[in-house]
């Protein structure tokens, strides 16, 4: 793969996991609902949801996708359903994430990671935006390392930018301001959630 296209690959990866939505938003719930361990735990396991998007883009299968409209809505529907239900519990939440802390009832990395995974697994618009953007990197890669540096490009771009998010979510300066409107920060990240929720179903 020729240098100036790889370029190209990391500006549209960049470009893509920086662009606000439902994977910030879960990955935020879970740093200021136990600590930056939990917030690298979701990213690297939404990057491993984004590695195998960019894997089935390389060997086809989002064409399959695309031209499969009922699996399609169905696993847009599953992802909707758990936007819906991370939501529903942020807004529940009652003393929000610090009184958690203080309980002992800290987000354990096993539920940060199936966070994660889930919201980039369940989100089958990664594999048309692979599809229309990142197509053309495929077609310009034809030997298998160009194609696994295609496939591990968005995935470590993804992971980074995540774990980034993370550790300034969770600087102390930065946490303690958050903690004095901790339920606040609850219900907004909840209403945010439902919100994309009920944009996903609409738009399906």
């Amino acid at each position: 793969m020729a240098l100036s296209v790889w370029f190209s690959l990391v500006l549209t990866c960049i470009l893509g996991a920086m662009s606000p939505g439902p994977s910030l938003a879960v990955v935020a719930k879970n740093c200021l609902g136990g600590s930056w361990k939990n917030g690298v735990a979701a990213a690297w396991a939404h990057a491993l949801g984004v590695g195998m998007y960019a894997l089935a883009s390389v060997l086809g299968l989002a064409i399959v996708l695309q031209h499969n409209p009922s699996l399609f809505r169905g696993i847009a529907y599953l992802g909707a359903a758990y936007l819906f239900w991370l939501g529903f519990k942020a807004v529940q939440s009652k003393g929000g994430f610090a009184a958690n802390l203080t309980a002992g009832r800290q987000t354990s990395l096993f539920e940060s990671a199936r966070d994660g995974a889930m919201i980039s697994m369940l989100n089958p618009k990664l594999a048309l935006f692979f599809l229309a953007l990142f197509s053309q990197f495929v077609a310009a890669s034809h030997a298998s390392e160009s194609r696994a540096i295609v496939v591990a490009t968005p995935m470590l771009i993804d992971g980074l930018w995540y774990t980034i998010v993370s550790f300034l979510l969770t600087r102390q300066s930065v946490l303690e301001k958050i903690k004095a409107r901790a339920v606040l920060v609850d219900r907004l990240t909840g209403i945010v959630l439902i919100g994309l929720a009920i944009r996903v179903a609409y738009t399906i």
